[in-house]
């Protein structure tokens, strides 16, 4: 299929009833079909009983937009990783993460990432194109199909860049919300900084969370591991979030990956509260998860704790968040990749 052409999962109540009025159906056929695309998970429009028969054999090849499963990995602690093939054929990651209370989905923007961050896997393994707003929302719906249990979170976690995408994810951050029925305030973008985009986002007025990748509390160090901080100076790109609280109201999360014996350091701690003080945010720290593709360390439990201890100290609110799934590729890009080595997809 070609990517041009439009498919049925992405639209509002509004559009579908647009469309099968275009197909000459009555009006309430929209609301029909909005229910089977996102409530029923719809994966053609012949599943659709409650449509005309003769209407489904004509249209039983118009692409409704949903992927398949090309490969499914499941952790001990019962993180889902999926590689999802696409219609033209090219594979995007999807992760399901369960607890006691709650499933959240880490969805990709992009097939690949153009952003070449040092430590990440997807960034080695190239960027093809942006995806679609129903390519995105699809990822939920699969997720959620797969684990017999309703989405209560979204975080654009996953493959590529969201603020590179910013009209797909914004138009998806809304479907999720008003058509998949999952609040905004239990989504999440994160970024790791697109000149003026961010302050662009900021005029959505979306209810989000916003999560920046800061990963180094220096310049030079950030551009040692983000090759495109060169671009968007430390310095700037924290103006901007601090202008994005101004404009939205809500604080901002910055993302710190912690790599042994390159970020993790008093120093580095120390400096990073400098930057933060007086600014409503939150520190998520990260303790890396290894690939092969980069020669980084996971930092040891006592650097873990005391770069926290330092922040707190300088009242910065930060908290660690273990990754889920280790066992399972779960860093974002290493199951495409592993699966692209032994030429199973």
């Amino acid at each position: 299929m070609p990517l041009t052409q439009e498919t049925l999962l992405g639209k509002s109540v509004d559009e579908l009833t647009t469309w099968v009025k275009q197909q000459g159906q009555p009006a309430y056929r929209g609301k029909q079909l909005h229910q089977w695309l996102y409530e029923k998970g719809a994966r053609s429009l012949t599943e659709i009983s409650v449509f005309p028969k003769t209407w489904r054999e004509e249209l039983s090849d118009y692409p409704i937009g949903r992927s398949k499963i090309a490969h499914r990995t499941i952790a001990p602690d019962g993180t889902r990783k999926y590689l999802l093939s696409l219609a033209d054929g090219l594979i995007i990651e999807a992760v399901g993460i369960p607890t006691s209370k709650r499933l959240t989905v880490c969805v990709s923007s992009q097939v690949g990432c153009p952003m070449n961050c040092d430590f990440c896997a997807t960034g080695k393994g190239g960027y093809e194109r942006n995806l679609t707003c129903a390519e995105i929302v699809d990822q939920v719906l699969t997720v959620q199909e797969d684990f017999q249990q309703r989405v209560s979170h979204v975080v654009f976690m996953g493959m590529g860049e969201p603020l590179l995408n910013i009209k797909d994810v914004v138009k998806a951050v809304k479907i999720i919300n008003q058509d998949v029925g999952i609040g905004q305030r239990s989504l999440t973008i994160s970024t790791v900084g697109i000149p003026q985009k961010i302050l662009q986002l900021a005029h959505y007025q979306l209810q989000i969370t916003f999560a920046v990748s800061l990963h180094a509390s220096n310049q030079a160090l950030r551009e040692e591991l983000i090759p495109g901080a060169k671009h968007y100076t430390l310095g700037k790109l924290l103006a901007d979030c601090r202008k994005y609280v101004d404009i939205t109201g809500r604080r901002v999360t910055f993302e710190y990956v912690l790599l042994g014996g390159v970020n993790d350091l008093p120093e580095h701690a120390i400096e990073l509260a400098n930057h933060l003080k007086g600014f409503q945010s939150h520190v998520n720290l990260i303790p890396y998860n290894p690939i092969a593709e980069a020669d980084y360390q996971r930092p040891d439990e006592h650097s873990i704790q005391k770069f926290m201890q330092l922040l707190q100290e300088r009242r910065i609110a930060a908290s660690v968040r273990y990754s889920r799934g280790l066992e399972a590729d779960a860093a974002c890009g290493q199951l495409r990749t592993s699966r692209h080595e032994v030429g199973s997809i």
